[in-house]
């Protein structure tokens, strides 16, 4: 049913989407599709890497990390912003199309009233995209928060 899933990282907060990651590590092996892992980072340096170029070097060794782990195809992708927080949202729904992705599995967090502020990006993924969109929330005593 699915050929390509893509799971949009953050290097810097991997802890916090552990509950994504395993489930389209599950999904991928139910379906026998390949993962491809979205970053996207600043063109200035950052907590994970000083340069894009770094950062992409890391993400593919993320993408090799996770294909061992679980035993499936898996690649990375990443994509240079002057602004990740604003052009995020845009950023994504274009490599849905770049990646040729049929679903797209994704972290969210607990809803609050910040939402009301600052919207979920997986709401807005899944309004403005053809491709199922698998929203998945943290784990029992996983706090996204902060």
């Amino acid at each position: 049913m699915y050929k390509k899933i893509m799971v949009p990282v953050d290097l810097a907060h991997l802890e916090r989407l552990r509950a994504a990651l395993t489930t389209a590590a599950d999904l991928a092996r139910h379906y026998g599709a390949e993962v491809c892992y979205v970053g996207v980072t600043a063109t200035t340096p950052g907590s994970v890497a000083r340069t894009p170029e770094e950062y992409a070097q890391k993400l593919d060794a993320f993408a090799q990390e996770q294909a061992k782990v679980h035993g499936q195809k898996a690649t990375g992708k990443c994509i240079t912003s002057p602004d990740p927080v604003a052009d995020l949202d845009d950023t994504l729904l274009q490599a849905i199309e770049d990646t040729n992705s049929d679903l797209v599995v994704m972290a969210t967090h607990m809803p609050s009233h910040v939402d009301a502020v600052i919207p979920a990006h997986g709401g807005k993924i899944a309004q403005h995209t053809e491709v199922s969109v698998f929203l998945v929330r943290p784990l029992a005593g996983q706090n996204l928060a902060g």
